[in-house]
């Protein structure tokens, strides 16, 4: 094969495993606003609003705070799923995939704080894997 066809060929399988790769943090991001809507929104959102002992600005900030979550998450499952489609336009993921390993460790930290285990508080491993997905698909 002559030197133009492999490199061609290694570029080809290189874009190919990069939208394999975005695709996956698409799908783990999507996967984790499903989460943090169906499973966390009873479990955290629910005893949040139905709780009488916080400040009501305290309340009802956190549960903006919560919603600004939900629509992140959805915004970057589509952002990943965007760079996915369109592979010569990294920018965004570059930006997302920081973003998500920032909150991750964000995660843990507040997690550590609390006196939980990071692991307890899902954010913490499913931000860290869409954060590895992205930098790995811009690796590829």
């Amino acid at each position: 094969m002559p030197a133009a066809g492999r490199h061609a060929t290694i570029r080809s399988s290189g874009v190919r495993m990069q939208i394999v790769l975005m695709s996956s943090a698409a799908v783990v991001s999507f996967i984790t606003f499903l989460v943090h809507t169906f499973i966390g929104g009873p479990r955290v959102a629910g005893p949040l609003l139905a709780s009488s002992h916080l400040p009501i600005a305290s309340k009802w900030l956190n549960y903006f705070c919560w919603h600004i979550a939900t629509l992140f998450l959805l915004a970057m499952s589509f952002g990943f799923a965007y760079v996915a489609m369109h592979p010569d336009r990294p920018e965004l993921a570059v930006f997302l995939s920081a973003l998500s390993a920032a909150l991750a460790v964000l995660s843990a930290a507040v997690a550590i704080k609390g006196g939980i285990h990071p692991l307890r508080f899902p954010s913490t491993s499913l931000l860290a894997a869409v954060a590895i997905l992205g930098a790995s698909a811009l690796l590829a």
